[in-house]
């Protein structure tokens, strides 16, 4: 059995089924496998099949404790017809680029990917470790995270599901996708503050005995849906493997050839599962980390220096507006086991490292461990060129991006302009251009509107790019969840929501 340990040390070795319910160890660190499997196939035994088909041997070797027949459940419940194109996550090659479009899902965002998944494999892990207590799912978010969570534990029997967001600091439609949100045991909660606040009060929730204490006494255990779960993290390995088997299968590669990965990303988690994906063996060249103004991880991998102290800018691509990447914990992690060679030794390094940043909001890795960052590349994209990107990629290729998604085209050009790298490339697609109408609408030459919502008809007549079902009629739901609190009350509501 695939055995999972902390990040941080300790003696814990517990199956995935565990792992997943629990979220996050004991000692704060991150649940990783104990040694990262290997692909159980060649790429060419997978050509033709579905993604549901590749998905299912890419999750069976992470998590093997599951049966053959428990996954298929997960995997056939997750990825059906609630996805509104049959590829479920789609390649579509524009300019000199292939996007993999992982927005095809209820809530037009690639955390779909993996949270409408992550319900049948907590739900299942209960079952299988006989646990008849309540779990309650916390989720920070910084936009997207939080909607695919609630959408996707909606009255699933035995959860509550609880979203902190940052007040006034995401885009329109993803607060109203948040706050008109259904569900007996949904819960929705704004904090006056950004989401590294969010993120470090729900991490606080978890590591605080009081707390666990008075849930149990109420039948109730924590758990997370943030990528900080294992069961959020592997499901989105499935997706690198699948566009470069398709990448294959179409010849626009050989087989042994690699390919480059774009992602944007802040908290680290989309690019991490790509990094998963090379160590089972798909080849990847070159890991280009696309950030936005708030750039700590371009100048993280460019210096192995980490300093949350700067200044934090809100922008045009707000689920990337973050300072405090939780996911490369996992990264720092499997970093130190290849320069020592010892999980120990890795994890009393990590475990250090994340004392001084908690302590001091810095660290700097060791020159030995820098160069195990050599294929990955960083690089940003501010506000105005993330604009100029979207609208140069409209009128060029006709293909209409989203701000998150421009911010990686537009890092992965000054990529290519730097490195003279022709590799076939692929671009995460992460949300629907349709999440963030306003800034979308104002690259492609949209005039200026006062309701925000009226950017989706305008850019729907202008593009002819169908609106996800989801955000057609949006705007006139009816808000029900409309608290702020304060960060320090975040404790209470969880409180409050489970009794």
């Amino acid at each position: 059995m695939r055995e999972y340990i902390s990040t941080r040390g300790g003696n814990e070795r517990i199956s995935s089924t565990a792992a997943i319910i629990k979220g996050l160890a004991g000692n704060r660190g991150l649940y990783v496998p104990a040694e990262i499997p290997r692909l159980p196939f060649t790429i060419e035994e997978m050509f033709g099949k579905s993604y549901q088909e590749i998905a299912f041997p890419i999750l069976k070797t992470f998590f093997d404790d599951f049966s053959d027949e428990e996954l298929k459940y997960c995997i056939n419940g997750a990825y059906d017809d609630k996805f509104d194109d049959e590829d479920i996550a789609k390649l579509v090659q524009a300019g000199t680029a292939h996007f993999l479009e992982l927005f095809h899902g209820k809530t037009a965002a690639f955390k779909d990917m993996a949270l409408s998944i992550l319900p049948y494999l907590m739900t299942t892990a209960m079952k299988k470790e006989g646990i008849d207590k309540k779990v309650c799912i916390l989720a920070a978010t910084s936009g997207d995270t939080g909607k695919a969570a609630l959408e996707g534990f909606s009255n699933v029997d035995g959860t509550e599901v609880i979203v902190f967001y940052p007040h006034n600091a995401v885009s329109v439609v993803q607060e109203k996708q948040m706050t008109t949100q259904e569900g007996k045991n949904t819960h929705v909660y704004a904090i006056r503050g950004n989401f590294d606040d969010a993120q470090r009060g729900v991490k606080a929730i978890f590591s605080d005995n009081k707390i666990a204490v008075q849930l149990a006494d109420r039948g109730v255990l924590l758990s997370s849906a943030n990528s900080i779960n294992i069961g959020r993290l592997v499901p989105q390995v499935a997706y690198y493997v699948y566009a470069y088997i398709k990448l294959a299968e179409r010849k626009v590669l050989q087989i042994g050839q690699p390919m480059n990965v774009v992602v944007p990303t802040g908290n680290f988690g989309n690019i991490l599962a790509s990094y998963y994906a090379r160590e089972m063996g798909i080849p990847v060249k070159m890991f280009i980390c696309a950030s936005n103004k708030n750039k700590i991880l371009t100048d993280f991998l460019s210096t192995g220096v980490y300093d949350v102290h700067r200044e934090f800018y809100v922008t045009n691509s707000p689920s990337m507006d973050i300072l405090v990447s939780s996911n490369l914990e996992r990264l720092l992690f499997h970093l130190h086991r290849k320069a020592f060679g010892s999980n120990d030794k890795a994890a009393e390094t990590v475990s250090k490292l994340m004392e001084e940043l908690d302590k001091g909001g810095r660290y700097e890795l060791s020159d030995q461990v820098k160069k195990e960052m050599g294929q990955f590349y960083g690089d940003f994209s501010d506000v105005d060129e993330t604009l100029a990107c979207l609208r140069s990629v409209y009128n060029k290729h006709g293909y209409l991006m989203d701000t998150h998604t421009a911010v990686a085209y537009d890092v992965f050009t000054k990529y290519k302009r730097y490195c003279c790298d022709e590799s076939q490339t692929v671009i995460a697609a992460t949300a629907s251009p349709y999440k963030f109408p306003a800034s979308v609408a104002k690259a492609i030459g949209i005039p200026e509107m006062k309701d925000e919502f009226d950017y989706i008809d305008a850019i729907s007549e202008k593009t002819g790019v169908p609106v996800p079902d989801g955000l057609r009629d949006l705007k006139n739901k009816s808000v029900l969840h409309d608290k702020v609190i304060e960060v320090t009350d975040m404790e209470k509501a969880v409180i409050n929501a489970v009794t």
